[in-house]
């Protein structure tokens, strides 16, 4: 049975500790806990591209910054880390990832507890596929995590969906803890199909993922869920994947649902993922508390069926 806390927002703390620093990271934390936020999303490699060490690790000290500073909010919290994806080598990315090994698995998880001043976190990602692995002993070595404590529950991150399986075929047959959770790009806009993303190493959400998700019950977490500002900003080109005749259409959709509903771009995107079926977890980055309290507003909009029927008959 998955217990993962479904249809919240998570916040997103990608660049707390180098593009925000400590006043703007716990102004935005402050105000996420006082909202009723739980999920924080980070991740051992969270931002290498922004640090001048060219290591990640920045985020997850402010997390734990962030609760030495506030005693007892970090029981009432849930903490969602990714390991896998740390450049080992400055300059030497995707190459030099440390990956998904037991050695890795056990490196990375340890540096994470130690950053977020923790002993355990409630969801653990393997942030990228590690094929140079053998997928039975990834299985084991993130079972162990949950063995031993210091993890509650396993996702997958940017993994083939045909991986996500027979991962957790695999841990079923040898009785460990198995994926209980996705992660992928999603949001209203979609893609053309097999278009080159400009982030590397991201993975398109698909209906086939949606409908593993649904039928597995698995909880289904998107990333990128407003586009980095493209809902916000109509002026703004989009980028090249998603610049096309299908994007016109939903966006002209959107406009009709944020009118007749009085609610943001950004809202109606976020209503209609909490919505969906599975329900989603949607990733907000931010980099304002305005902008929080836009995003977090979209947990009160309840989408009619007509608006439902406007989003959903686009093709």
């Amino acid at each position: 049975m998955n217990t993962i806390h479904q249809g919240q927002i998570a916040l997103g703390a990608m660049y707390f500790g180098t593009r925000q620093d400590r006043d703007e990271s716990f102004a935005i934390l402050d105000r996420f806990a006082e909202l009723g936020g739980r999920w924080l999303d980070t991740a051992d490699n969270y931002s290498f591209w922004e640090s001048a060490t060219g290591h990640g690790g920045a985020s997850e000290r402010m997390l734990g910054e962030w609760f030495a500073a506030n005693p007892g909010l970090r029981e009432q919290m849930w903490v969602s880390t990714k390991l896998g994806a740390e450049p080992l080598v400055v300059g030497h990315w995707p190459e030099s990832m440390e990956g998904l090994s037991l050695a890795a698995i056990d490196s990375a998880l340890t540096g994470s507890l130690d950053r977020l001043g923790t002993d355990h976190v409630e969801l653990l990602w393997a942030h990228v596929e590690d094929r140079s692995v053998p997928l039975n002993d990834q299985v084991a070595a993130l079972g162990a995590t949950v063995a031993d404590g210091r993890v509650r529950q396993l996702g997958a991150s940017n993994h083939a969906i045909w991986r996500v399986e027979r991962a957790r075929a695999t841990a079923s047959a040898a009785g460990v803890p198995p994926y209980s959770a996705m992660q992928l790009r999603h949001t209203y806009l979609q893609p053309v199909p097999f278009a080159p993303l400009p982030d590397g190493g991201h993975v398109v959400a698909t209906p086939d993922a949606l409908d593993y998700a649904s039928s597995e019950g698995l909880a289904f977490w998107a990333y990128n869920t407003l586009m980095a500002g493209s809902y916000a900003r109509p002026a703004r080109p989009l980028p090249d994947p998603y610049a096309h005749a299908d994007s016109d259409r939903r966006l002209a959709a959107l406009d009709r649902v944020a009118t007749s509903t009085g609610a943001t771009r950004n809202q109606v995107v976020l209503a209609w993922l909490l919505g969906g079926t599975p329900p989603i977890t949607p990733i907000v980055g931010v980099s304002s508390v305005a902008q929080l309290n836009e995003a977090m507003e979209a947990r009160h909009l309840a989408l009619d069926a007509e608006s439902l029927h406007v989003l959903n008959s686009v093709s």
